[in-house]
Formats: C-alpha cells, structure tokens, sequence
C-alpha cells in the first residue's frame, strides 16, 4: 500500500509540476519591439537604369527593399520638363511603376522628383529628394545649384523648406496654382542640393508651407529669394535664402466670431500701429464698448456692456485712419451669459510668490465695472493691516485691479476677496476667495547691463532681449555705443536680438517678393547669457556689421 501511495503521490507531484510549466509557459512573453526602423526605402534596382541615355521606354520600374506608400503623388512627385500629359504612378508590391502618357521631347534630360511621397508603411520614414534621371539623347545635363536655408527671425538653419527654381519666363508660377518642376527639400542642417540642371536663367525662392501644395497662397508662409536672377553656365554653391513672413499689401479680417460668453474676437491678417476701434451702429453702443488690442497689435477682443442689439458695425483705425469695417449679427435674445464664468487671476508665481518690489495684480477675465473696497482684507503674518490701496488700472482693457502695499519680506500674507466684492460689466460677482503669498527673495533677481557696440553710428538698431521661451522682454532702439540696464530680472538664460533697423521706424520690417525687396537683418548673438541669483552682471556685446542682402 505505501508503495502504491507512494507512487499514486509522485504521479499526482509530476502532473502539478506538469500545470506550473504549462502555466508558465503560457505566460512566457516574446521579447518586444526591438530598435526602431529610422531609415526609409531603399532602391535596389531601377528599369530602365537610373541616367539611362537614349532612353525610349514608356514605363519604368522602381524597385525598393521594404513595403512602401506613395502620399500624395500628384501634389509631390514631379516630372521636368512638365509633359502635357502627366506621367501616371502606381504602387505594386515593393516597386513603383510610371507609365508615361506623353511623347517625350528630343535630346533632353528629364527629371522626376518624388519630393516627400515616398515614405515607408510602418514608421513612415520618408525617402526624401529622390529622383530618377534620364535623357533622351546622349548628354544628361548635369549642373547644380546647393546652398542653405536660414530663418531670418530666429538665424537658426531650418530644416525640410522647400526650395524652387523657376526659368525666368515661369517666374510668376510661385504666386500662381502650377507647383514647381524643380524642387528640393532642406535636410536636418538645412542645406539643400538641385541637380541636374540645364544651363538657363533661374529664380530660386525657398518657402515654408502650412499646406504643401509648393505655391505661394497664404500670409502665414515664409518666403525666401535671391534679388538678382541665377544665370547658371557652371555649379552654383554656397547660396543663402533668409526666410520671412511678408506683411500682406491688403488688410483684411482672418477671423470673426462671437465667443460662448458673448464677447467679439477679431484676428488680423497683419499688426497694426496704433489700431483703434469703434461701434457705428447701433448709434450709442460706442460709448459702452470695451476693446482690448493684444500687444502684438493683430489681434483685437470687444466687450459690450449689453448684448441687446441684432447686428454690430465696427470701423477699425490705425493711427487715425480707416483701414476697414465689418459687420457682426446676432439673434437679439441671444445673451450667451451661460458660457461665462467669473475668475480672478494673481501675478504670483506658481509656488505663491510675488516679485519684490511689483504692487499685486487682481486680474478678471472681463473687464470690472466696480469694486468695494471694503470687501478686502489684508492679513500680514495673521495680523490684520489697513494701510493698503486698490485701484482700477489704467489699461484699455480695464480687467485689473491693482493692490498697493508695503511689502516685506519673510511674511506671509492672506488677502480676502468677500463675496460681491468685484462686479464685471455684464453684473457678474466674484465669490470669495482667499489668496495666501509670500515677497520673493531679492536674492533671485539680478541686474544685468548689456555694454553695447555698434558697427556704424549713422545707423540704428533695435536691441530685444528674449528669455529662454523665446518671449521678447523688452526692446530698445540705439545708435551709438551705450549700456542698457535690465534691473530685477529672475535667475535664468537669455538671448539678445538686434535687429538693423534700415529705416529708423524702430519696428522690424519684412519683405516683398513681388517687388524683390528682402527683409530687415537680424542678428542673434549666439551665446546664452546665464543670470545667476543676487549677481550684478556687465556683458558686452558688439554687434557685428551688417551683412549685405541676397
């Protein structure tokens, strides 16, 4: 009996062990994922051979090493000279095939550009600036023109612009609804290479889409060019095209639109000066507006005390004159009071600390009608103080209030907001809230004084210092050699802009493509100043000479 128990216990011992495997193993993961695919296709052949001479075929067969997909192949892919009927492009399995539609033309070298169609499936690494070559005669022509693409604004390369070469005679395809023939897109640096190129007389623009349809259509886009025409007998190198974003000649409204809570956006397609704005009709809603133009001058918020009328008519001003009008309706029982919500917003930092030596900002989100200022009270390490003031401030937008008082350090303060304290233009009141804060260390804050050198005292410069979010902080204009002192600014990196201000207008000005007139220079130094906490710094900066246009 115990040897047939003892063998009936091992028989049951092997058939658990048996389940824990089997358990095991159906909870065993293969190893995952792997290093990721950063290269896109390859060709591995081409039929008829890439530069074939003589070439008669009417159908061309490209073959790659992975599984692909072609985006957009008629916006992207190319063919130049341009046939009157366009090549047509089919993907089979891991090749490309064109079949030309067209008689092609004597003794010519042809050239398609797939530009960025060609990406593989799973990553979509895209196979940038391929082309096929061929000629159907016994020279390919094989001249070229390369160079970089920098952004005026920033002076950083800028990578995947795309740039265009145009025959004098189709010069004015850029502005028109025919993409380039000729065309590269900047690598990771920024450079860029155009080959195969015929000897002729060449317009070369460089341009940064929102849409890529390769025409110039939109304010939004930055355009580059040459001013002088490139006449191409031998390779053309070293060429820099400094993009821009060209004000538009006409002024008009991009956007126009009633938000949730009733107030009037509008956005420019330009900035303005010195924009104002008034109500026409109805007669007297002018005097109850409020507007408040952003900083940047192209963006433009309204506020009517009541939001009892059918239709708006608005002009808009710069500098006293008209630059346009436009019409907003409404339905009249249409009050929008549900999309609003009464918030109040402080200048104190994230960890609750105020700068020292700044008064305390009571920030609305629409503009404040009235306050009682008996409905605040100010605690100072819990004891109660009275010595303060609160006034409405003197912005347009008429949404904050500024509280004034003594502040000192190493206290820590409690202001009380009661209930009703704060009415908005539309009769909205506040809640109450309590709002607790300390003055930051002076420790925190530096003095920076930049030593400046001009290049040339007849001229003048506009002197911008950025922070590290690329926010311009303030601007000066010089022209001489001067110190420009930044007093209480918090640790951290910043970056200095000069822009050569040409005119003496002491703004930036773009260009014009169709009048061939670049852009104001801008230089940005590249070394980051670096504000170290309680440090009175002295950093000189020479501003080198001007660089000549394109």
């Amino acid at each position: 009996m115990l040897n047939r128990k003892g063998t009936f216990s091992g028989f049951v011992f092997t058939i658990f062990c048996l389940i824990l495997l089997n358990f095991g193993c159906a909870n065993r993961q293969l190893p995952q994922g792997g290093p990721r695919d950063h290269d896109p296709p390859k060709l591995l052949k081409a039929t008829p051979e890439n530069m074939t001479r003589f070439f008669k075929d009417k159908v061309i067969r490209l073959d790659f090493d992975e599984y692909f997909k072609l985006n957009n192949p008629y916006s992207e892919i190319s063919m130049s000279p341009t046939p009157a009927k366009l090549p047509e492009y089919k993907v089979k399995d891991k090749s490309i095939v064109v079949t030309l539609k067209d008689t092609l033309e004597k003794n010519t070298t042809y050239v398609i550009n797939f530009g960025k169609a060609i990406a593989d499936v799973n990553e979509s690494n895209v196979l940038k600036n391929f082309t096929y070559v061929f000629s159907t005669g016994a020279h390919i022509d094989s001249l070229s023109v390369s160079g970089t693409v920098i952004n005026t604004s920033t002076q950083k390369k800028e990578k995947d612009a795309t740039v265009m070469l145009f025959t004098l005679k189709q010069d004015s395809a850029l502005f028109g609804k025919k993409k380039p023939t000729i065309f590269a897109t900047t690598d990771s640096a920024g450079n860029f290479s155009l080959n195969n190129l015929h000897p002729d007389d060449y317009r070369i623009y460089a341009l940064k889409e929102t849409s890529p349809d390769k025409i110039y259509n939109k304010d939004d886009e930055l355009i580059a060019f040459t001013t002088k025409p490139i006449h191409l007998e031998k390779d053309t190198a070293n060429i820099q095209l400094n993009l821009f974003k060209q004000t538009p000649a006409k002024f008009r409204f991009v956007e126009q639109r009633f938000d949730s809570d009733g107030k009037m956006f509008f956005t420019f397609n330009r900035r303005l000066d010195n924009p104002s704005m008034k109500i026409i009709y109805p007669p007297d809603f002018d005097k109850n507006k409020i507007v408040d133009f952003a900083p940047t001058h192209d963006t433009a918020t309204v506020y009517t005390k009541t939001m009892d009328f059918d239709s708006l008519r608005f002009v808009l001003y710069d500098n006293g004159k008209v630059v346009d009008s436009v019409s907003k309706k409404k339905q009249r029982k249409e009050t929008f009071a549900n999309g609003r919500t009464f918030i109040l917003n402080y200048n104190i930092t994230a960890d609750s600390k105020l700068k020292p030596g700044t008064d305390l900002l009571i920030k609305g989100l629409y503009p404040i009608a009235s306050f009682d200022n008996t409905l605040f009270t100010l605690k100072e390490d819990s004891a109660e103080v009275s010595n303060f003031t609160i006034q409405q401030d003197t912005a347009a937008s008429k949404k904050n209030l500024v509280f004034k008082y003594r502040w000192k350090q190493n206290r820590n303060y409690a202001l009380t907001i009661e209930n009703n304290a704060i009415t908005d233009i539309y009769g909205d009141k506040n809640k109450k809230v309590i709002k607790k804060f300390t003055i930051d260390k002076q420790e925190n804050y530096s003095l920076l004084t930049l030593a400046m050198t001009v290049p040339d005292t007849g001229k003048s410069y506009i002197v911008e210092l950025l922070n590290e979010q690329k926010q311009l902080l303030r601007s000066d204009v010089i022209t001489k050699n001067t110190s420009l002192v930044y007093k209480d600014y918090i640790t951290g990196k910043y970056t200095v802009r000069v822009i050569y201000d040409a005119n003496k207008n002491g703004k930036w000005d773009s260009g014009n493509v169709k009048q061939k007139t670049q852009p104001e220079n801008i230089w940005v130094d590249d070394t980051p100043i670096t504000l170290r906490p309680n440090w009175e710094q002295v950093t000189p900066v020479t501003i080198p000479k001007e660089p000549s246009n394109p």
